[in-house]
């Protein structure tokens, strides 16, 4: 009788192998990826039970429910195996510890039950994963009158019908590794050793896009076999949880994008037959496909798996990443898929096409001349780099440049520097666009033309820090120029205004009491980790800080990345105005923004809303004018009357 448990779990771990196999198999056949396999190995408790459960316990429901039955599942099952052992297999107080692990179990079941039954949340999945309670259940309750039974002396009838429950429900459970709610369990652990950004688990932000070999036969991922195997292990790690898909901005509009099925599409793309077994959430307005899959098939196009307009509805906001439990990089996979389209196939929407003929063409998404660039300062004295050949600081003015509200609030900012008796200077025409948007449009090569052609611009003169009010090109600059040969320390505006403000050097008077909310750029917050410096500004300035439902890590994007505006996706709705309903709520009359892309998207939405102003327009008006030159005088005026 003492061995019945053992068995169970010898046979269990058995069939769990057999029915992974085949995934094992076409995990290796991917393209190859680095993995430290010691360092994972080892980091994997640490990275499962703090990063893993820091963003589950944001649904304390959830987090307590996983720890039960996770925790039950993996000590009862593990210990059960050490049954074997004759002096443990003999011990009434080892099978009383494993039915305490049982009933640990048993009362997560109940409550994963209860979370589906009789009405799921509608970001759950279905399917197989409606069964799932049922097999937890079965297992616990059954090992639990087993293990019991052995440590109590219960009754032998007791004994049979809990054994016979845990191998139903064990079985089960053993078999959904295959390709089931249960495959998780084990290819979740296995993600987390052999993550393709292990720098997430050691504090970094990990945000960058690794550059593309342009040498190499295929640009881009055509099929799933051109995705580094780590990257087709962490697809399988999904658990359908729906947390992306509640965070995703595209979702909400009703574009026809949901980051989980799209994951889930990825992972069935490897066999063929498509993803029949899905019961979760479809993409909104779904275009229709083929359904054909297989491991060297294409997996994007109507006669594909994945239509284009769903790889292009994506922001490139990283909430999907932010909000996963398992750590999976949807957005690497996104852009991966949009390299081929765009450098193999040419096969990118129309308005993202002539944006990239522009940059090709004049450096400038927009096709402005960059001599024109710093025509927003006319009557500031800018000085410009070429001419001073250095500076303690080098502001780097951004794409946005060239649109006349950029050019507010690039004064604003100029005029505040200027207060400060800050040394800088602007490249002027010598600035090319830092290649953001062609990168996230999947053109690599435009991209790091650009890259190299600004790397050596910057190497011709000398200067301390870069400051810019962009936060897309902040992180390209800071982050993704390294591999260039580009190491800078660049400095949001919202950070060195505030930093201005702390030592003195920019004396700001309080303002009149109002309400605002500030808004959380993508590329600022959650790809960079500045959320504090824009606020502490807010705060000197004495307003009321009110914030929105959605802020800091778990933001809403406003809609403008990722290419996004010249992709153009159509949805059911526009992100902007779900964004500007959020910032509403708050009862707020002016909405601080810290990003030229927010301004645009947030200030385009029509009706009643509150105010949209750039935080350098703020610190502006707030600027105590007293020892300042008329021209500044005059500036902060009329930004008060903005």
């Amino acid at each position: 009788m003492s061995l019945a448990l053992p068995l169970l779990a010898l046979v269990m771990v058995a069939v769990a192998l057999v029915r992974l196999a085949p995934r094992i198999r076409l995990w290796r056949a991917g393209a190859p990826g680095r993995v430290n396999w010691p360092q994972g190995l080892a980091a994997v408790p640490r990275r499962y039970l703090v990063d893993v459960h820091h963003v589950v316990a944001r649904d304390p429901y959830a987090a307590r429910m996983h720890a039960a039955v996770a925790g039950g599942l993996l000590g009862a099952t593990g210990l059960a195996l050490l049954g074997l052992v004759p002096p443990l297999g003999a011990s009434r107080l080892f099978w009383g510890v494993v039915a305490l692990l049982f009933i640990a179990m048993l009362a997560g079941a109940l409550a994963v039950g209860a979370r589906r039954v009789p009405t799921k949340p509608k970001r759950l999945s279905g399917g197989a994963f409606q069964v799932l309670p049922f097999l937890l259940l079965a297992y616990a309750t059954g090992g639990a009158l087993t293990a019991g039974s052995l440590a109590l002396a219960l009754p032998t009838a007791l004994f049979a019908l809990g054994l016979l429950l845990a191998v139903a429900g064990g079985l089960g459970l053993a078999w959904q590794t295959g390709g089931g709610p249960m495959r998780h369990a084990v290819t979740g652990a296995l993600h987390l050793a052999a993550h393709p950004r292990p720098g997430r688990f050691e504090g970094r932000q990990e945000t960058a896009l690794r550059p593309l070999d342009l040498e190499a036969p295929k640009l881009g991922v055509e099929a799933p076999a051109d995705l580094a195997w780590n990257r087709l292990l962490g697809l399988d790690a999904c658990i359908q949880c729906g947390r992306c898909e509640a965070a995703c901005p595209a979702f909400a509009a009703g574009q026809p994008l949901n980051p989980k099925r799209l994951v889930q599409d990825l992972a069935s793309a490897m066999t063929p037959g498509g993803n029949p077994a899905y019961a979760g959430s479809d993409y909104p307005q779904a275009r229709p496909v083929a359904g054909v899959s297989g491991f060297h098939q294409p997996i994007i196009g109507e006669g594909a798996l994945i239509h284009p307009d769903t790889l292009w509805s994506c922001t490139t906001c990283r909430a999907c990443v932010e909000e996963c439990p398992m750590m999976i990089e949807h957005v690497d996979a996104i852009v991966d898929l949009r390299r081929f389209q765009t450098l193999e196939q040419g096969a990118v929407p129309l308005k993202a096409e002539q944006a990239l003929l522009d940059l090709r063409g004049a450096d400038e998404p927009g096709g402005a001349p960059l001599s024109a660039r710093a025509d927003f300062a006319a009557g500031l004295p800018v000085p410009v780099m070429a001419a001073k050949g250095e500076a303690e600081i080098l502001l780097w003015l951004g794409t946005n440049a060239f649109d006349l509200r950029t050019g507010r609030t690039l004064r604003a900012l100029v005029q505040l520097l200027q207060a400060a008796n800050v040394d800088f200077a602007i490249l002027g025409a010598e600035e090319r666009d830092c290649g953001d948007l062609a990168r996230r449009l999947g053109d690599e090569a435009s991209f790091q033309r650009l890259a190299r052609l600004n790397v050596e611009t910057l190497s011709r003169y000398r200067f301390r820090r870069i400051v810019t009010a962009d936060p897309h090109s902040l992180h390209v600059l800071r982050n993704e120029y390294s591999a260039f040969g580009g190491q800078y320390d660049v400095v949001h505006h919202t950070a060195f205004l505030d930093e201005l403000a702390a030592t003195g050097r920019l004396r700001l008077r309080a303002q009149a009491p109002q309400i605002v909310t500030y808004h959380d750029p993508c590329y600022l917050g959650r790809y960079n980790g500045e959320f504090d410096a824009p606020r502490r500004l807010l705060d000197r300035l004495g307003l009321e800080r009110r914030e929105m439902a959605r802020s800091g890590k778990r933001s809403m994007c406003c809609g403008g990345g990722g290419g996004a505006p010249v992709t153009d996706v159509a949805g059911e709705r526009r992100i902007p105005d779900l964004r500007m309903g959020q910032a509403k709520e708050t009862g707020a009359a002016l909405v601080a923004v810290a990003c030229p892309q927010c301004t645009a998207m947030l200030e385009g939405v029509v009706g009643e809303r509150p105010d949209v102003l750039d935080i350098a327009e703020l610190v502006l008006r707030a600027l105590d004018t007293a020892d300042a030159t008329p021209a500044m005088q005059i500036g902060a005026r009329l930004s008060e009357l903005a």
